[in-house]
């Protein structure tokens, strides 16, 4: 049996799986966000510590047999949080997470100081990764930067808590803008324009590597066998791809959730950071991926279902699906900008807009719109990213957008790529 712990932003989520990949149970445990000001995204580490008491507990309670039989531990989490800890391994400040976007000054500080650092961290250095936020706390939280002895990513702070250990995987430290992701290894240039050192990093291992060993005093707390091994584990884009078996070159997803995701792996590091595509190390060994990331993607329909009063986003869809080719082709055109956009425009003051509509549009019209507006804002990622070796052929679609088979086939169709609503083949 294996156990795995994924800490999101809303919920920490915990599955009993046995060894022929079968899910045995989940159990999960809600999370609050903390926004005292404006912009800014908090939680207390300790709240993911209990959370993750709470699911295994149920697990235990669910299934004892199963649950105690556990040989192993993967850990899985939201990417890009900060958290701040001192000599005596004591949280210093709430965790700042992925996000909170007080750290624009310092983004733009820290590219004009070094150019290479978007070709470094395969990336631009963007608000929600975790280097700006150090930056930003020794400028306006002196006195805890001044104690800062370790950096944690929030599911290595779970880590920490089973393990006694400081580790992180490499996909999820290529988010904090840190890294040098070609090398798999920190970059003291990147770390310097934050003030900080190698030292006060995380050891680095590969995501399908020993990410440290459960501790015997927290074994007897969860009721298991001290001593088993804690994956590296993996950010939570890279776990969502192993977990569909996009594990080689030219094998990916479209997550069609509030965002929209592209990804894509590649055998080597390919950045383009001049295009907002984020190019970071995967969770597997020896390879990377690319990523594309469009800030709004099914969310676009929930707006438009609340601004027509539809009963539901597959009202909406189905009402878009029964129009005519020559309804379709007549219909305006939806640029899909309702909270900015990332990839290719990094423009986070994008607005959204109908272009070239008339009195004779309906909402049909103007949801077909919609539904195209994103899928062409998805095929202007998918353009960021370049050809790959081998390359790609099809992608798998997941999320909460990827239930419809008009939509999914409306953007096979503008990606001009197979979508598959199955997992990749093993």
């Amino acid at each position: 049996m294996f156990l795995g712990i994924d800490i999101g932003t809303s919920e920490v989520k915990a599955l009993l799986l046995n060894d022929q990949h079968q899910a045995i149970a989940t159990a999960g445990s809600t999370l609050e966000v903390s926004r005292p000001h404006p912009g800014h995204s908090e939680q207390d580490p300790a709240s993911w510590w209990t959370a993750t008491c709470i699911a295994l507990q149920k697990l235990q309670q669910q299934h004892p047999a199963e649950y105690a039989a556990v040989q192993a531990i993967g850990l899985s989490g939201q990417m890009h949080g900060a958290v701040l800890l001192d000599q005596a391994d004591q949280v210093l400040r709430p965790a700042i997470l992925w996000n909170d976007t007080r750290c624009a000054l310092e983004c733009e500080e820290m590219m004009a100081e070094l150019p290479s650092a978007a070709q470094l961290a395969g990336s631009l250095i963007m608000p929600g990764f975790t280097a700006p936020k150090l930056r930003w706390v020794a400028k306006h939280e002196p006195a805890v930067f001044a104690q800062v002895a370790k950096v944690l990513l929030p599911k290595d702070y779970v880590r920490l808590m089973l393990t006694g250990e400081h580790i992180t995987d490499l996909s999820d430290a290529s988010g904090t803008a840190w890294l040098d992701v070609a090398q798999r290894a920190w970059s003291p240039a990147l770390l310097a324009l934050t003030r900080m050192t190698v030292a006060q990093m995380p050891r680095v291992v590969e995501g399908s590597a020993p990410g440290g060993h459960l501790s015997a005093s927290v074994a007897a707390q969860l009721g298991l066998k001290p001593g088993i091994v804690v994956a590296g584990g993996a950010g939570d884009n890279a776990s969502s791809a192993v977990g569909m078996g996009a594990v080689n070159a030219g094998e990916g997803f479209l997550s069609l959730g509030t965002s929209g995701v592209l990804f894509v792996v590649t055998p080597t590091f390919a950045p383009n950071a001049a295009s907002a595509t984020h190019a970071f190390c995967h969770a597997v060994p020896a390879t990377w991926h690319q990523m594309s990331v469009m800030l709004s993607a099914a969310s676009c329909l929930q707006w438009a279902k609340q601004a027509f009063g539809a009963a539901s986003e597959a009202e909406l869809e189905a009402k878009a699906a029964a129009l005519s080719f020559e309804e379709r082709a007549a219909a305006p055109l939806f640029l899909p900008y309702l909270s900015g956009e990332r990839t290719p425009h990094n423009q986070p003051l994008a607005t959204a807009s109908w272009v070239g509509m008339t009195a004779a549009h309906g909402r049909e019209a103007l949801a077909y719109a919609v539904a195209e507006g994103v899928a062409f804002g998805l095929r202007d990622g998918l353009q960021t990213l370049g050809s790959s070796e081998p390359a790609l052929q099809s992608l798998s679609l997941v999320g909460g957008g990827a239930r419809d088979a008009w939509w999914a086939q409306l953007l096979s169709d503008a990606l001009g790529l197979r979508l598959s609503v199955e997992p990749l083949p093993a």
